[in-house]
């Protein structure tokens, strides 16, 4: 029996990527950080702690594409006076924007290294462009999925005003550095 688990593990672990493979963006391992200026006094940190989505990735041709979706109602700074602010009006407006998305079919390779993901930023039915700087990314064979699966770092900075959310500007940075953490499963 054993011999046939390791084989089994050996064999998936080997298998080349044929196309395009598809992973599952997994929930428990993914989330979405910002940073900024309060009052010129400190860099505060905050997340959204629920995040979905899906990723395309064909190691082969150096492509691939991605959907993510941020629950805005998932703001999570520690203290939940100012996770109720940030879901108000005056910023995220969540019930009238539930969803914040990032969706990308541009994937910038060095040699077999992600460096950079181009997209569309989605924040209040205001979409940019921006590029997302790829810190770290590694896909391999997961024993406690017993699938492959990939993970990566990244941020960009944004300015909130651009998006609908600059109360405060400039008291409070306009510039807001993004960092994403996330872990895919392959499908």
């Amino acid at each position: 029996m054993f011999k046939q688990y390791l084989l089994l593990i050996v064999s998936c672990a080997s298998m080349a990527a044929y196309g395009a493979d598809k992973y599952v963006v997994d929930q428990e391992h993914t989330f979405s950080n910002f940073e900024y200026k309060h009052w010129g006094l400190s860099l505060q940190r905050g997340r959204f702690d629920k995040n979905s989505g899906s990723i395309e990735l064909d190691m082969d041709n150096k492509t691939g594409s991605l959907q993510i979706a941020i629950d805005a109602a998932s703001i999570n700074t520690g203290s939940d006076t100012f996770n109720k602010i940030l879901r108000s009006d005056n910023f995220f407006n969540i019930e009238k924007y539930p969803k914040i998305s990032f969706q990308s079919n541009k994937m910038i390779f060095n040699e077999d290294q992600l460096v950079q993901v181009e997209g569309d930023l989605t924040i209040k039915d205001v979409t940019r462009k921006v590029t997302v700087d790829i810190t770290q990314f590694e896909c391999r064979f997961m024993i406690l999925y017993l699938k492959r699966a990939c993970g990566a770092n990244g941020n960009t900075k944004i300015l909130r005003s651009d998006y609908g959310v600059g109360r405060y500007v400039p008291f409070v940075s306009d510039e807001v550095t993004l960092s994403f953490s996330v872990e895919a499963i392959k499908e």
